[in-house]
């Protein structure tokens, strides 16, 4: 059986519309499903720990965005009891763009019901003070996650997801933050061997995908099956020049810049000199100074559609 689990509001509320569509094709092909329908935020969480506390084996299928896939691998417990599929209706869908599946909701849902292949992901956690939270995607310290949190309440998402074109808000909320943006100094310690300090930091992000933000290819070598994490860290560059590298990130061009800075590990420690924001999976945390990043030990089965 099929456990969906849809969030009606993604995109504007195209979550809905598209999820009517998608029941209408598991009635003709006869599937055996249940679906849940996320009312409020964390309620995919809440959902998938009731699940799994009755259940000992699941197939699990999100239906939503970036936000939907984080809510629900923060509730599970055990991944070796879950397969998990995934249907991207989000306004960036940065996972489903480094998974490569398809976009198009009816043909994902099709290979979702006939599974050709499967792949073991990476599932990365942020450790902060007492508590925790797993990311699929990325998890940013500084700069994006200050332009997650105000895209969270952003009018122009909302505008630009009725027309199609949700994933341009990360850039036009992205440059106004910028300019209003003092770089801060950080440390980032690496399998806790090496530790690099950067005077003037605009952000540090652990990368499981090899995109955020709607598309900008930040980690062009990130790989969820490889167990590691890809840390990028933007520093020491003027203003004018990472709004000339903006761009070039779209196409995994920047990294050839000096102020950016790759590096592959399976542990990292992020030290700010003051609180800042960060995200998992673009979804706002809090304001923190230190930031612990590891993979889980575990991995999640997935349908590749």
């Amino acid at each position: 059986m099929y456990t969906f689990i849809i969030n009606p509001n993604a995109r504007t509320g195209l979550g809905l519309k598209i999820w009517n569509e998608l029941e209408g094709i598991l009635k003709e092909h006869n599937a055996v499903y249940r679906a849940f329908l996320t009312r409020y935020k964390s309620h995919a969480t809440a959902i998938t720990r009731k699940i799994l506390s009755e259940d000992k084996r699941c197939t699990l299928v999100i239906v939503g965005g970036d936000g939907t896939i984080n809510e629900v691998i923060n509730g599970i417990a055990d991944p070796d009891c879950v397969t998990l599929a995934y249907i991207p209706i989000g306004s960036s869908n940065d996972f489903a763009r480094g998974m490569k599946l398809s976009s198009d909701p009816r043909t994902a849902l099709l290979h979702i019901l006939a599974p050709s292949r499967y792949t073991h992901l990476s599932i990365g956690t942020a450790a902060y003070g007492p508590y925790s939270r797993r990311f699929a995607v990325s998890s940013g310290f500084g700069f994006d996650a200050e332009v997650c949190c105000r895209i969270a309440f952003s009018r122009l998402k909302l505008l630009l997801n009725k027309l199609s074109l949700g994933k341009f808000s990360y850039v036009g909320v992205a440059v106004s933050s910028l300019l209003l943006q003092t770089p801060k100094k950080m440390s980032v310690t690496l399998d806790g061997r090496k530790t690099v300090t950067f005077a003037k930091v605009y952000f540090a992000a652990a990368m499981n995908q090899k995109y955020e933000g709607g598309g900008f290819m930040f980690c062009p070598k990130a790989d969820p099956a490889d167990d590691h994490l890809d840390i990028i860290v933007a520093e020491g560059l003027p203003k004018l020049k990472i709004l000339c590298l903006l761009p070039t990130a779209f196409f995994g061009k920047h990294t050839a810049f000096s102020g950016i800075h790759i590096y592959r590990c399976k542990k990292a420690v992020m030290a700010s000199e003051v609180s800042l924001p960060f995200h998992t999976d673009g979804e706002p945390v809090s304001l923190q100074r230190r930031i612990s990043y590891s993979l889980n030990p575990e991995k999640i089965r997935f349908i590749i559609s």
